[in-house]
């Protein structure tokens, strides 16, 4: 049971507009839509956080691998399986999506990613010149470590509503796996 409102009927007249664009774009509400929904600005700025990176220059599939990773590193159990699902219908593969929850990849750029961005969450930020040259070997620019960086500023969001409010999981669940 969460701690927090998840009817939508209740939420506030400035959430409704928000909820309608996510009623839409998934055929449903999530849980966790519901939940950030009893604020509208941090629903407007999280809504439009995932419209902008969607449309930002890292694609959906590593976008979603990020947010695998982060949420696995998290133990967000409602993430992980949420993104999951996105990231097989971005194109990533099953072992793909599992072998991201541990900041693993086959394809040396993905994986300097993942790394970085598992850092990131571990070390609270504290990166060093080698870790951004590292993206940068991976073929990664300024734009892109930044995108990189607000994925996981998102994600963090997103993991930490669902975590604390312990929000029921509406996607088919996925099992955490132990850090790497």
């Amino acid at each position: 049971m969460s701690y927090v409102n998840l009817n939508t009927a209740l939420a506030p007249a400035a959430s409704q507009e928000p909820l309608n664009q996510i009623q839409k774009a998934f055929g449903s509400t999530p849980n966790m839509f519901k939940a950030v929904a009893n604020s509208p600005a941090a629903l407007k700025s999280m809504w439009g956080a995932f419209g902008a990176l969607g449309a930002g220059t890292l694609g959906a599939k590593l976008g979603e691998q990020i947010a695998v990773a982060v949420a696995n590193r998290n133990r967000c159990e409602y993430c992980l399986a949420a993104h999951t699902v996105l990231g097989k219908a971005a194109g990533a593969t099953a072992e793909e999506m599992a072998a991201a929850q541990t900041g693993l990849s086959g394809d040396p750029r993905t994986a300097a990613a993942l790394r970085f961005a598992l850092k990131v969450v571990s070390e609270r930020a504290q990166v060093n010149e080698a870790d951004v040259a590292d993206l940068r070997a991976a073929g990664f620019g300024d734009e892109q470590v930044v995108e990189i960086m607000a994925h996981v500023a998102l994600n963090l969001f997103t993991n930490y509503v669902n975590v604390a409010f312990n929000i029921p999981v509406d996607f088919p669940k996925t099992a955490l796996k132990a850090p790497a």
